[in-house]
This record gives C-alpha cells, structure tokens and sequence, in this order.
C-alpha cells in the first residue's frame, strides 16, 4: 500500500485547509486510516481517525469541532478538512491505514497502523 498525502501549505490564523490521502496498491475495504502530526521537537500524536465501515469517526480532543475527516471508497482518500487553524496546529501531518477495523481504545496508537504516507507541512501564522 502506498499512501501519498498533500494539501499543506501556509496559512493564516483562523483559516482552512484541506489535506488529502490517496491510498493506491492494496487497499482495505474494512480498515481504518488516520491522520497523525508531529511538531518540531515534539512527539508524533493523533489527530484522526476513520472505519471504512460505519464511517466511525474518531477526533484528538483539541481537534474537535475544528477538523472534520471523510473516507471516499471509492477513490481510496481520506481527507481531513482543518477550520479555525491555530498556530499550534504547524505540524507535519502524515496519513496512516492499517488493513484492519482497529477497535476504539487502538486508533489513537500510532503502531497499529501498519502503513504510511509522507508528510505534508503545515503551517500557521500568527
């Protein structure tokens, strides 16, 4: 599986952007992908989280009600829509897929997730 994530740049303090996730090779009709992001210095942490099937969804709590992730099976992507972007939201942000429907107390643990894509920079300005 091949994981190729884009849609970072730079932004200002309370703008938007969208980073996508495209999945190619084997992809899992019954997995869960998530987005992680690690800042300078810092460990990487999650972000979000979604179940191809039921489209369960799962946010960090300093996310919530800021960012929104969608699956499209379709298409094999995964997206996360990030509003009211923060300066402490600069990261690299980097896409994961594990081929199996990882029970809610394992989507927030970065090993579990067996494939992943390349970062995509953030940045916010103040």
């Amino acid at each position: 599986v091949q994981l190729q994530a884009s849609g970072g740049g730079l932004v200002q303090a309370g703008g938007s952007l969208r980073l996508s996730c495209a999945a190619s090779g084997r992809t899992f009709s019954a997995g869960t992908m998530g987005w992680f992001r690690q800042a300078p210095g810092k460990e990487r942490g999650f972000v979000a989280a979604i179940r191809w099937s039921g489209r369960t969804t799962y946010y960090a709590d300093f996310v919530k009600g800021r960012f929104t992730i969608s699956g499209d099976n379709a298409r094999n992507t995964v997206d996360l829509q990030m509003n009211s972007l923060k300066p402490e939201d600069t990261a690299e942000y980097h896409c994961a897929a594990s081929p199996m429907r990882l029970i809610t107390s394992a989507v927030w643990t970065a090993r579990n997730y067996g494939y992943w894509g390349q970062g995509t920079e953030v940045t916010v300005s103040s």
